[in-house]
C-alpha cells in the first residue's frame, strides 16, 4: 500500500430514498483516479459510515474495489461502536479486495491509552493488510500522541501510516523526530494540507477533492515541489472552500457542493439533513466566489 499522494475520503453516494446508490460510486471512484488521485478512502466520517450498517459497508467497499480494480489502492476506514466489530470489518476488507484499512478508535467510547491502544491493536492484528492510524481527536476525543503512536509502530509492522487530524502541525514535526521514516504521515484536515506537507506530510486525506480533483492535486503537488507562487496562489484561492471540511455540518457542506458542480447528490441520512438558511448561503456564497477565481488558476470554464 501506497500511502502519498492525494487520497480522497469519498462521500457516500444515496439514491433519493437513502439506499446507496452503486452505480454512482463507481462513477465517482474512477472519475477521481482519472483525475489524479492515488487511491479511495471509504467508510470514513465523510461516508457516514456511522450511519451505514455492516452489510452495506461491506457492499460499499466491495463496490469501490470493483470500479477502480487494479488502477489503485481501496482503503476502508475501521470503526465501530465494539472492538468484535471493528476486527470483522477489518476481515471483511481483507476478503473483499482492500489494500489498506484506516484505523479508528470506537465511535463513541473514549478512555485511557490501554483500552484505547488495544481497540487498535487488535484491528491492527485482525489482517496482514497495511494500516494507517487516524488520529482525529476533535471528533474522536481520543488522542494518540507521538510517543504512543511510536509504540504502536514498534510493535505491529503493518501499521505504515499515520492520518493526522488534530490541528497541530507541529505534531508531525514530532513525529518525524520520533520514528524518522518508519512512518508515512498524511494531512487529515483540508484547511492545514500546506502547512502539514512543509513539516514533513507526503500524504493527503482529502474531502473538498471529492468536487475539485484538479485543484486538489495541483495544489499537494505545487507544496511538494515547494512552488511557492503556485501554492500561494492556489491556497488563497481554495482555503474558503477547504474550511467547509473542518466544521461539524462538513458531510452536508461538500456533499452540497459536489450537487452543485454536478459531481452528486447533497442526500445525506439523519439525523443529517441538507443545509437550510445561513448555512445554505454560506455555501452558495464561498462555492460562486470560487468558480469566479477557477479559470484564472487554469482550471474549468
Amino acid at each position: 500500500m501506497n500511502w502519498t499522494g492525494v487520497l480522497p475520503a469519498i462521500t457516500t453516494n444515496f439514491r433519493a430514498n437513502g439506499a446507496l446508490d452503486h452505480p454512482a460510486l463507481v462513477r465517482h471512484c474512477r472519475w477521481l483516479i482519472d483525475r489524479g488521485c492515488r487511491g479511495i478512502v471509504c467508510g470514513g466520517s465523510l461516508g457516514e459510515a456511522a450511519t451505514l450498517s455492516f452489510e452495506e459497508k461491506c457492499d460499499l467497499m466491495a463496490t469501490c474495489v470493483r470500479a477502480v480494480g487494479d488502477r489503485a489502492p481501496v482503503v476502508l476506514g475501521v470503526s465501530a461502536l465494539s472492538t468484535a466489530e471493528a476486527v470483522a470489518l477489518a476481515r471483511a476488507a481483507a476478503k473483499t479486495g482492500c489494500e489498506g484499512l484506516m484505523v479508528l478508535p470506537p465511535y463513541v467510547y473514549s478512555t485511557d491509552w490501554r483500552e484505547m491502544k488495544a481497540h487498535v491493536a487488535a484491528i491492527m492484528k485482525a489482517t496482514r493488510l497495511s494500516c494507517m492510524l487516524y488520529n482525529n481527536p476533535p471528533a474522536y476525543r481520543t488522542d494518540f500522541t507521538p510517543p504512543q503512536i511510536a509504540e504502536l509502530a514498534s510493535e505491529h509492522r503493518n501499521l505504515h501510516a499515520v492520518k493526522e487530524s488534530s490541528g497541530d502541525a507541529r505534531r508531525i514535526s514530532a513525529l518525524k523526530a520520533l520514528l524518522g521514516d518508519r512512518l508515512t504521515l498524511l494531512v487529515g484536515m483540508d484547511d492545514a494540507v500546506v502547512e502539514g506537507v512543509y513539516v514533513g506530510a507526503t500524504g493527503w486525506i482529502a474531502g473538498l477533492v471529492n468536487a475539485f480533483p484538479d485543484e486538489s492535486v495541483a495544489l499537494f503537488e505545487a507544496a511538494l515541489a515547494r512552488d511557492q507562487a503556485r501554492v500561494d496562489a492556489l491556497y488563497a484561492w481554495f482555503l474558503p472552500l477547504l474550511r467547509l471540511d473542518t466544521v461539524p455540518k462538513f458531510v452536508q457542506y461538500i456533499k452540497w457542493v459536489q450537487a452543485a458542480v454536478g459531481r452528486g447528490r447533497e442526500v445525506v441520512r439523519p439525523p443529517r439533513l441538507p443545509l437550510v438558511g445561513e448555512e445554505l448561503a454560506l455555501a452558495q456564497q464561498t462555492l460562486q466566489a470560487a468558480l469566479e477565481g477557477r479559470r484564472a488558476l487554469g482550471f474549468g470554464d
